[in-house]
């Protein structure tokens, strides 16, 4: 109760009234509301509720305490998230991650960031353990592996986390992300129905977030918010090019080469001056798909030149002028995205290779250990 007094005046401020007219209306004198401002002594315990109701706030926002669990709260959502960043394909702290964001919802039940925090490093936790299963459908496309995916338990409780969220939020950053990642679960244990529900309850691409607030401004403000929304299509499209690759399996190797050399291409004509900022990664990652189908192509020169252009690109994400913003002229007024990994990326790409999932991803890999370039390529990475 110590801060009690110092509360009560803040509020009596903001309400632009006097001691003399807060005190008739809780039918004490001036003098014991003056009292009470400096710290002399406390209001009596029946008026409290009284006094919060005056102000419109409960009980715990006059005594500050909700000022102090909101900040707890938003301490332990970032720093969850950030645990659960650092998880990018491999498993660093996943344990502790979970663990966290558990005793934090024990802390605070029902929260509706630490349950979205929660939610996300199952679904992160469900990949990275278990895998995203593929198998091919009859007419020659990739298809999840539903039965293997619904026995996937961090996925099950993940899901169950989302829908939960989503019966109360209704908007904000917080829906988006449980909409984003539920329809990704959906996908993957085959409730497609949901799934294009989800879908057809969000706005078109001209009424995302990104597209308004272009509309928001004029001016230089106009062209910073132009350039984050291309920013972030661009790195959609990185993603969706490949996704196209590794789902049409009537694609031939050579044929798959051209489209994510044409998805470089595209990133290339943004970026001319070739300065990639935050997107550096995706490069990255495309170049490591890349070598998997020159290998599968017969091209095993190519396959290591790909390889190399992965580690050249994953050195300049690791340089730390690589993280500045953007100084593309396009670009210069954008901020920059959040990295795809929170770690250093050169030692992990033996690790990561190719980074997707593709059917043949084993096969390939130690076919191209026998090479004695791939044992360079390792050494020139740094990783095991």
């Amino acid at each position: 109760m110590i801060e009690l007094g110092e509360r009560i005046k803040a509020l009596r401020q903001r309400d632009g009234r006097t001691q003399e007219s807060f005190a008739r209306e809780l039918g004490v004198t001036a003098q014991a509301v003056s009292r009470w401002e400096k710290g002399i002594c406390y209001p009596d315990m029946e008026l409290i509720p009284s006094i919060a109701n005056f102000f419109g706030v409960s009980i715990d926002e006059l005594f500050g305490y909700e000022n102090e669990r909101t900040k707890k709260i938003d301490a332990l959502y970032d720093r969850i998230v950030e645990m659960n960043r650092i998880n990018n394909g491999i498993d660093f702290n996943l344990d502790e991650c979970i663990a966290l964001a558990r005793g934090s919802l024990i802390e605070f039940p029902g929260n509706e960031k630490l349950t979205a925090a929660l939610a996300s490093a199952l679904y992160n936790a469900g990949s990275i353990r278990r895998g995203e299963g593929h198998c091919d459908s009859s007419d020659g496309f990739e298809v999840c592996d539903v039965e293997r995916h619904r026995s996937n338990p961090e996925w099950q409780e993940a899901i169950q986390l989302y829908e939960k969220l989503l019966r109360t939020v209704k908007s904000g950053e917080l829906r988006n992300q449980a909409v984003l990642e539920l329809s990704q679960l959906y996908k993957f244990t085959g409730e497609h129905e949901k799934a294009l529900q989800l879908a057809e309850s969000a706005p078109n691409i001209q009424g995302s977030k990104l597209f308004l607030r272009i509309n928001a401004f004029d001016g230089k403000e106009a062209v910073a918010a132009s350039g984050e929304a291309l920013v972030d299509l661009l790195r959609c499209l990185s993603e969706l090019i490949p996704a196209i690759v590794r789902a049409d399996r009537s694609i031939p190797p050579l044929e798959a080469v051209k489209l994510l050399s044409n998805a470089e291409t595209m990133l290339g004509l943004v970026f001319a001056d070739g300065d990639y900022g935050k997107l550096i990664s995706a490069i990255v990652c495309l170049h490591l798909l890349r070598s998997y189908y020159l290998w599968l192509a017969g091209d095993r020169d190519g396959a290591f030149q790909a390889l190399d252009a992965a580690l050249a690109c994953a050195e300049m994400y690791d340089d730390e002028s690589s993280m500045a913003p953007y100084t593309s002229p396009l670009l210069q007024y954008s901020k920059p995205l959040v990295c795809m990994f929170g770690r250093k990326l050169t030692p992990e790409l033996p690790e990561i290779w190719p980074f997707w999932d593709v059917p043949e991803a084993k096969r390939v890999k130690s076919e191209m250990q026998t090479d004695p370039r791939w044992a360079e390529w390792v050494r020139k990475t740094g990783g095991a």
